[in-house]
């Protein structure tokens, strides 16, 4: 699993350049690995694409309230949607990016079974009779 940051190195909104950034320098700080999809560059038409397509938040700035396209910076983790900058903000203030990053799984359920609860069942029998 690959922590995937789309990027737009050509963007003239200031905001953006400020959150790709900040982005980048806590993945960086955190020493979490990752992968920079510029989708300005000509060759990331498909990326761009991608992006667009998958991510749910816009990412909307005071320049661009209401795009018609998601802004970058968007995260993915391989083809799963992470979120926007606003939301990667809010995980990392609460000490929650590793699952916001899906890095860690959601839930992680125990289960016992039949077998176990009978073993345990008995154990306890034995206790008791002694």
């Amino acid at each position: 699993m690959v922590v995937k940051v789309y990027i737009s190195r050509t963007s003239g909104d200031m905001e953006i350049k400020s959150r790709q950034q900040a982005v980048l320098q806590i993945l960086d700080s955190k020493k979490i690995i990752h992968e920079v999809i510029d989708i300005a560059e000509e060759d990331n038409k498909e990326q761009k694409e991608f992006m667009q397509k998958n991510a749910t938040s816009i990412g909307a700035t005071a320049m661009e309230p209401n795009p018609v396209h998601s802004l970058p910076p968007q995260i993915f983790n391989d083809g799963e949607y992470c979120g926007d900058y606003d939301e990667f903000e809010m995980a990392n203030e609460n000490k929650d990016l590793d699952r916001f990053l899906k890095l860690v799984p959601e839930e992680v359920e125990i289960h016992t079974s039949t077998a176990e609860m009978k073993i345990s069942s008995n154990q306890q029998e034995e206790i008791n009779d002694t």
